[in-house]
């Protein structure tokens, strides 16, 4: 059955789209052949390829697609859309497979840049994909030049320094690991050049602020690049606060392909001064209007814990006998912290990657659902879950709790997971079948930079379970359908946004993808590689890009 616009209200469409199926994940409802836009809204859907015929006008635009597939855009609940914004402009060592070609790389860079200028890397990228199958030394980067301050950074926990970044930061053999990070050393107490986790902050706050103008164009290239792949909405999951007006600045100058939810990083606010300073000048923002359909502020992120190498366990390291990862929190500071956020009316997504970790947030967010009964369903969100036993997600179902998960950082990082922590908890990592089937609210992502971002490498991921390490946890596969209401309709939920996105129907926001084949039912290595035909994002269309 057609559902056109009331026949007096009728208006000209000024897309449409024919398909062979438009799949609009509306429960119950067949696949349609046939979806109209207006402005920023889906018009009407017909089951007959020419059933909305009557809304061309002069200007209508006709995508006559009759082997496509229609879905919704895809939602990155979980990414870094700032980190890769900045990853535009670095070296691209991700295209290395040996050391020599990644040092090559920084040489080459070296060798068009004035002396005494920073050079920085791309971030997406991992160590155990290199045929060395370990990161680069401050040695080996002083070789490639000892004219310039280098640094190297691998996601957005862990940097390797040169020694001439390592001079202007301010970072010696005598410099204290600072609480919830590490230098790295030797087995004679000498620096390597590594940070992990809060010490990449003793470099930041020495790093040159890029100009506005190459921010904005960073922005505007990797917004396009996740529209490419399908993506509609990114959720970034660690913005600066001091980023927010890069943002702005950005889409003043139209610059973002995607819509933007921004959850401000609330690392570096350890007291609640510096917490009530951080949601001072979030509440500016709101004061201020800024938010909009295309750019919204979404909340604070915070870490119980570390990642690959920290995440906090309740048995030990396979790698290290004695090690348990690292808490980056004492539990009633993080509940000091996370009520003064909700009680602004903003909402928290707290890191958790390790059962430990896990186990301790949800203690944390327990006790502030005690303080705050009634809080709105979403307002506390497990990011990651990475390891997550049977007693933690019956926990955070009994307490409402979101958890967002993302097969693409498992992919990369499995290999180096297997290491730490051995291959029966690497597999058991995001048990998606076992959340799905207790009733959790999940939503999927990508954490690039640690994985890849992409609507289709997500879903083949999530519906293999295969990785660097081969497949790893089979049985916690899911299907399809399953894998694309991750990134559609239960991502628009966690979002909040429900009644506006997440699903093809009339009078919602015209965001939408065309593929060239039925991502449902083709063979499921096309999956990794597949890419839409278009995207459109509020009626507009972000990919391909128009002059």
């Amino acid at each position: 059955m057609t559902d056109p616009a009331p026949a007096d209200l009728l208006v000209r469409a000024d897309l449409l789209v024919r398909a062979a199926a438009v799949h609009t994940l509306v429960p119950g409802r067949p696949p349609q052949r046939a979806i109209a836009v207006t402005g920023a809204r889906i018009t009407a859907l017909s089951p007959d390829p020419h059933g909305l015929d009557d809304l061309i006008g002069p200007a209508t635009e006709v995508l006559d697609a009759p082997a496509a597939t229609v879905l919704p855009a895809f939602d990155d609940t979980h990414t870094h859309l700032i980190l890769a914004g900045h990853s535009v402009h670095g070296v691209p060592v991700h295209r290395a497979r040996d050391l020599a070609a990644f040092l090559g790389l920084i040489r080459e860079r070296a060798a068009r840049t004035p002396p005494g200028q920073w050079i920085h890397t791309t971030v997406n990228w991992q160590e155990v994909l290199l045929a060395e199958q370990r990161l680069p030394t401050t040695a080996e980067l002083d070789e490639a030049t000892a004219d310039h301050p280098v640094l190297v950074r691998r996601g957005a926990y862990n940097m390797v320094l040169n020694s001439a970044a390592l001079r202007l930061a301010g970072i010696t053999d005598d410099t204290p690991d600072p609480p919830g990070g590490l230098l790295e050393r030797d087995d004679r107490g000498r620096l390597t050049g590594r940070l992990v986790n809060k010490a990449v902050e003793l470099v930041e706050r020495v790093l040159p602020r890029p100009a506005l103008a190459e921010r904005v164009a960073g922005l505007r290239a990797a917004s396009a690049d996740y529209a490419a792949t399908g993506i509609g909405t990114v959720r970034d999951c660690l913005v600066p606060v001091e980023d927010l007006d890069v943002l702005l600045a950005a889409r003043a100058a139209g610059a973002l392909a995607v819509r933007v939810r921004a959850l401000v990083s609330g690392f570096a606010a350890r007291t609640p001064e510096q917490v009530d300073e951080l949601l001072d000048r979030m509440d500016a923002w709101r004061a201020a209007g800024e938010d909009d359909d295309l750019l919204r502020l979404w909340g604070v992120k915070f870490g119980i814990d570390g990642g690959f190498e920290a995440g906090a366990l309740e048995e030990p390291y396979q790698d290290r006998p004695c090690y348990h990862g690292r808490l980056l929190w004492e539990p009633e500071e993080l509940v000091a912290a996370v009520d003064r956020v909700v009680g602004r009316g903003w909402r928290v997504g707290v890191h958790a990657w390790g059962d430990r970790g896990l186990r301790t947030l949800l203690d944390v967010f327990e006790e502030v659902l005690g303080q705050r009964p009634g809080l709105p369903p979403g307002t506390l969100v497990v990011e990651h879950g990475g390891l997550a036993r049977a007693d933690q997600r019956a926990r955070a179902i009994a307490l409402g709790i979101p958890v967002t998960v993302q097969h693409p950082l498992l992919h990369d990082g499995a290999l180096a997971q297997q290491r730490a922590w051995g291959e029966e908890r690497t597999a058991g990592i995001f048990p998606l079948r076992e959340w799905l089937d207790e009733g959790a609210l999940l939503a999927a992502g990508s954490d690039f930079p640690v994985g890849p971002y992409g609507a289709m490498v997500s879903v083949w991921g999530m519906t293999t379970r295969r990785t660097t390490a081969g497949v790893v946890g089979p049985e916690h596969a899911v299907d399809r359908a399953e894998a694309v209401a991750l990134h559609t309709v239960h991502a628009a939920r966690l979002m909040g946004e429900s009644a506006e996105r997440g699903s093809l129907r009339p009078g919602a926001l015209a965001d939408l993808t065309v593929w060239p084949v039925d991502p449902l039912s083709c063979p499921v290595d096309v999956l990794r590689e597949l890419r839409p035909e278009r995207t459109v994002v509020g009626g507009r269309t972000v990919h391909p890009a128009r002059a």
